[in-house]
């Protein structure tokens, strides 16, 4: 079993197939950056989705059994539903999914459930129309997200996970509801601290609403009760409602490090390997695949990559006395 210097092994694979993203949400991709004028990556500069496949499908033979697409937002990659059944293809995929803020999936679900996508992951911060508008930049109602989500349950999606980021005093007052109406519509909700991810973000620990204040303000109006982990490696921790009526999670990057059982490897848009999403540099897996260099050299740079890593920025953040330049989280997905 490949395993890192701290004895993680290595379980998840999380592709990241574009830099661009038709939301600004300013934990992420604040419009006073990414202005019209923003230059993304080149098209040439991108992976192919044979790239793609070849990187997964040797990363699978290293281990890996849960592949993750992501962004930027992922569907704004043309024809991404060839990439899905390219990976579907994959002998040892045990999971294929991708996350995603659901605005095109009435054009695309069907689509992707036909190619092999198994679930979906989507993004909704809050159910308030002022609210949700300022968390992603005034781009989209959360009504657009809804109609996206019933074109994934329509096309056979299900259940579907809702990922909320929470930020103090812009959608923490909307929890509850939220809350309630992923448990009466059966979703899987995940709220998730807003974290220091990238440096363009204006990221404060005051902005932080911690987990258990989360937990704490559901559990007065929907009364939970603690719940185990479902695999290794879950970086969610559970709870269920106590009548039985599904269950919520909380990812608590902040204030409950989970670094010492993360089994995630991320792929960028150009084929970058990042061993952490607060990552400060990649290895490039783009110039071997496009020099030549065959299957055995490219399993040696995954796995080299791999039992070299010894990151857990999350467990020693508040140590840190200076400031560090990380990767954007748009650039290698959340």
């Amino acid at each position: 079993m490949l395993q890192d210097t701290h004895k993680r092994p290595l379980r998840d694979l999380r592709i990241s197939v574009t830099d661009r993203c038709n939301f600004r949400c300013p934990y992420c991709m604040p419009a006073s950056i990414f202005g019209e004028a923003y230059q993304f990556l080149p098209r040439a500069d991108l992976l192919t989705f044979e790239e793609i496949t070849r990187v997964a499908r040797l990363a699978v033979g290293l281990g890996v059994q849960k592949l993750r697409l992501t962004g930027g937002e992922p569907l704004m990659r043309m024809e991404l539903e060839k990439l899905v059944a390219q990976l579907a293809q994959i002998d040892g995929v045990e999971d294929l999914a991708m996350t995603t803020n659901a605005v095109f999936l009435p054009q695309k679900a069907q689509a992707l459930r036909d190619a092999g996508l198994q679930r979906l992951t989507i993004s909704l911060d809050s159910l308030d129309e002022e609210v949700f508008q300022r968390m992603n930049g005034h781009k989209a109602s959360p009504t657009k997200v809804l109609e996206g989500i019933a074109a994934a349950e329509k096309a056979g999606f299900g259940p579907i996970k809702i990922n909320a980021v929470v930020k103090r005093g812009l959608n923490d007052h909307t929890l509850v509801e939220l809350a309630r109406w992923a448990k009466t519509n059966g979703h899987i909700l995940r709220f998730i601290e807003y974290m220091d991810v990238g440096t363009l973000n204006g990221w404060r620990l005051d902005d932080v609403v911690p987990a258990k204040e989360i937990i704490a303000s559901i559990n007065a109006e929907l009364p939970l009760e603690p719940a185990d982990p479902t695999y290794y490696g879950e970086v969610a921790e559970r709870w269920r409602y106590v009548d039985g009526g599904g269950e919520i999670g909380v990812i608590a990057s902040v204030t409950q490090p989970f670094c010492g059982a993360c089994t995630r490897l991320r792929l960028s848009p150009e084929g970058m390997l990042f061993t952490c999403l607060f990552g400060t540099s990649g290895i490039d897996m783009r110039e071997p695949l496009r020099a030549g260099v065959d299957d055995e050299g490219l399993r040696d740079v995954l796995r080299g990559t791999w039992k070299k890593r010894k990151d857990r920025y999350s467990e020693i953040r508040t140590s840190l006395t200076e400031p560090r330049t990380k990767v954007q989280m748009y650039h290698i997905g959340g």
